[in-house]
């Protein structure tokens, strides 16, 4: 959910000729100079209006009645981290690049100013309305149920004596009150903690005096009063301050909570080892400067001039908002156990490739691949019993020679880490690329790759000036005289709890022509190659943005010749303006295009003589969309592709992605079936106006309730246990 900054002067240098032990990188011809002169110049709408109108449709399943009383807390704390993180990034990079003089013009054609007032405004707008979500709907709906969010004057005496009880023996002695005078100056503030301002006076002297008291982050935000009722850890540290200021009066204390720049600068070059120069920037982000302060709507004036002044922050970056603030806390409410208050339970399943092979146990994995190719649609599809259980049988098979591995993110018990440890152990030959600078798990990936340098495993981090973004598994198996290579191409990480949230579409194969391409494209990333073509791959930055623009000028000549064509497009963001462009270039011709994406879309739709051929349509719900997939008409004869790519800048010119060709009859009009599901008018989603303006349709006419994709996926995959499995080729969830 994250978008990317403007690179360092070095990652610039690095996309547009870096130069990796021999190997010079060249990224895909198309940006910025293939973009279309002839085509209006405001055709592109702004990426951060749009990444704010997105967390709003995120809102919108916050403040939906419709929606489980519990999941509306769940939406209201995820929408609360994602704008945490849209100012960390977006806001702070766009401040650096004002600052320095590097912004310009964005393709919208708006100043680098005017994107940052029309933040600054919007941002203001829809906090103000999650604050209004919380307080006038979620929260009386919690308490009606019996779970209740209250303040500490709002707390029975017997409540406050436990919770005195609680203070003194846990919270008081990680307590550390910071006083602000001539001899202590103003203490840091760290990025996204909550504190206490604190206004004391000298009894003797009369003087006032200010302290800062942080929040501790090892505690619940949420402390447990009774069962069901629970207080906010700051009200609790409140109520006692005068344990922190003895002999002191305390005047006044009010929460305020700072977010910082934490976007990483890593100058990459051949002097210093990555790993040593990406923790020395871990260090300088915690000391970023502000970008956005909030506060309580009643603290004094006094106290917020001073945090102003000391924080040297401007007016417009102040939020009051009513309290309690961090709502990100909510996380914790919406897994209070109350089932009825949630979405229906569901477990996922074997993957009906797989579950024909399935032992008491688990699936044979490579009985099962040795036969066809398995098509994986997760959460729907257990992620264990398929790419978890590919690895960990790769690990424990005697046969297998060498397992060759990407990891993005991945979760701190990785089942998926250990089962390469314990390859590596069992002698057999294991290569990791570890990608160190994923955004947030830079310090949770060093530590994986030291720990897997320990077992013995080959550890890489790629190449110089790029990410590895690719979701890639090969393993290498002896049977008999031969050698065959088993894959996993996928558009998620290899992540098992996420696994079970994220949707995402994976294919495990045998096909030689799928390990000759992994092979190639992991000795390119673990030493020195030039391969540039691949069989049944696309690969970013040479030949992905390359190989989509020529597919879609090719459904254009199907068009022209009267045979069928269409665009179909699945991805996360779309803001690549040669893509774009290529999209507009179909519509005019008569293609129709449908585009179905999470979050930012630059795409107007619906202008007439440019884009009244493409459609835009948005679907947020229980699970995280996040697979790529891309489908052409091809004449009749349609090309599916998955992988890890979106339609980003940083994607296709600073990462190394990966697209595969699905070739299966079946797996391809299952694809297409599902990208027809998602853009289908009686689905319900939000539609994208011209304007850049989202619409919900969630219900028909008569107000009855338009299909759920990801419902309608979950009752497909339960029939299918059942015996009664309502796919069809080509026909999507029954």
């Amino acid at each position: 959910m994250t978008a990317q900054p403007a690179p360092s002067a070095s990652a610039t240098t690095s996309v547009s000729g870096a130069t990796t032990g021999g190997t010079v990188l060249v990224p895909d011809a198309g940006f910025p100079g293939d973009v279309d002169e002839e085509l209006p110049q405001n055709r592109f709408l702004d990426r951060e209006r749009s990444w704010l109108a997105f967390n709003q449709r995120v809102l919108e399943l916050a403040e939906d009645p419709e929606t489980p009383l519990l999941e509306r807390a769940k939406f209201l704390a995820i929408f609360a981290s994602n704008l945490d993180e849209f100012f960390m990034v977006r806001v702070a990079g766009l401040k650096r690049r004002i600052a320095t003089g590097v912004a310009q013009r964005s393709a919208s054609g708006l100043q680098p100013r005017e994107v940052l007032d029309l933040i600054w405004t919007r941002s203001r707008e829809l906090m103000a309305r999650h604050a209004a979500c919380f307080h006038q709907d979620v929260l009386p709906e919690l308490s009606a149920e019996g779970i209740e969010l209250v303040r500490w004057n709002e707390l029975t005496d017997k409540e406050q004596a436990r919770l005195l009880a609680l203070f003194r023996q846990q919270i008081f002695p990680v307590l550390t009150p910071l006083a602000v005078d001539p001899a202590h100056p103003f203490p840091y503030i760290s990025g996204l903690s909550l504190n206490l301002a604190v206004v004391v006076r000298n009894p003797v002297s009369g003087h006032k005096h200010f302290a800062r008291v942080k929040v501790p982050q090892s505690l619940s935000r949420f402390l447990t009063a009774s069962p069901q009722r629970y207080v906010p850890l700051e009200d609790v540290m409140g109520a006692h301050l005068e344990y922190l200021f003895p002999g002191m009066e305390v005047l006044a204390h009010h929460a305020f909570r700072v977010t910082r720049n934490e976007d990483l600068e890593v100058e990459e070059d051949d002097t210093e080892n990555i790993l040593k120069a990406l923790e020395k920037e871990l260090m300088r982000r915690r000391f970023g400067p502000p970008v956005r302060l909030e506060v309580e709507e009643s603290i004094d004036p006094y106290v917020l001039d001073l945090l102003v002044r000391e924080l040297n922050i401007s007016a417009a970056e102040v939020y009051p908002l009513p309290g309690p603030l961090d709502l990100t806390g909510l996380f914790a409410i919406a897994n209070v156990d109350r089932p009825e208050l949630k979405y229906r339970p569901f477990v996922a399943g074997t993957a009906r490739g797989l579950a024909e092979v399935e032992s008491a146990s688990q699936p044979d994995i490579f009985a099962a691949v040795r036969e066809r190719d398995v098509l994986l649609h997760h959460p729907y599809d257990s992620f264990s019993t398929s790419v978890q259980a590919f690895l960990e049988q790769a690990a424990a098979d005697p046969n297998v020679l060498a397992i060759k591995q990407t990891l993005y993110r991945t979760s701190g018990d990785s089942p998926i880490v250990d089962a390469l440890i314990d390859a590596a152990e069992a002698g057999k030959q294991v290569l990791v690329l570890v990608e160190i600078k994923a955004r947030f798990d830079e310090q949770a990936n060093i530590k994986w790759a030291r720990k897997l340098e320990e077992a013995g495993c080959h550890v890489v981090y790629g190449l110089i000036g790029l990410k590895t973004h690719s979701k890639l598994s090969l393993v290498v198996r002896q049977e008999g005289e031969t050698l065959r290579r088993y894959a996993h191409v996928g558009t998620g990480n290899y992540h098992p709890k996420t696994a079970r949230l994220y949707e995402d579409i994976g294919i495990l194969t045998a096909d030689p022509q799928v390990g000759a391409d992994l092979s190639d494209l992991f000795n390119r990333l673990s030493g020195y190659s030039r391969r540039e073509s691949y069989r049944r791959l696309l690969v970013a930055p040479r030949s992905l943005r390359k190989g989509l623009i020529e597919r879609i000028n090719d459904e254009i000549a199907h068009h022209k010749a009267g045979r069928p064509a269409r665009v179909q497009i699945k991805v996360n963001s779309i803001v690549d303006e040669a893509v774009i462009d290529a999209l507009y270039r179909a519509s005019q011709a008569g293609v129709q295009v449908d585009v179905w994406v999470r979050g930012i879309c630059a795409i107007r739709p619906g202008v007439p003589g440019l884009s009244e051929n493409i459609r835009v349509r948005s679907v947020l719900g229980r699970f995280l969309e996040h697979s790529r997939v891309f489908v052409f008409g091809n004449g009749g004869d349609p090309e599916v592709w998955i992988g890890s790519a979106d339609m980003m800048h940083r994607n296709l010119d600073r990462r190394i992605e990966a697209l595969l060709r699905v070739t299966d009859p079946g797996h391809r009009a299952e694809l297409a079936g599902l990208l027809e599901l998602g853009m289908a008018d009686d689905t319900s989603s939000w539609h994208l106006g011209a304007d850049g303006t989202w619409t919900r349709h969630a219900h028909d006419a008569d107000g009855r309730p338009l299909r759920n994709v990801q419902e309608l996926l979950i009752d497909s995959r339960r029939r299918a246990r059942r015996g009664n499995d309502g796919w069809g080729p080509g026909a999507g969830p029954s």
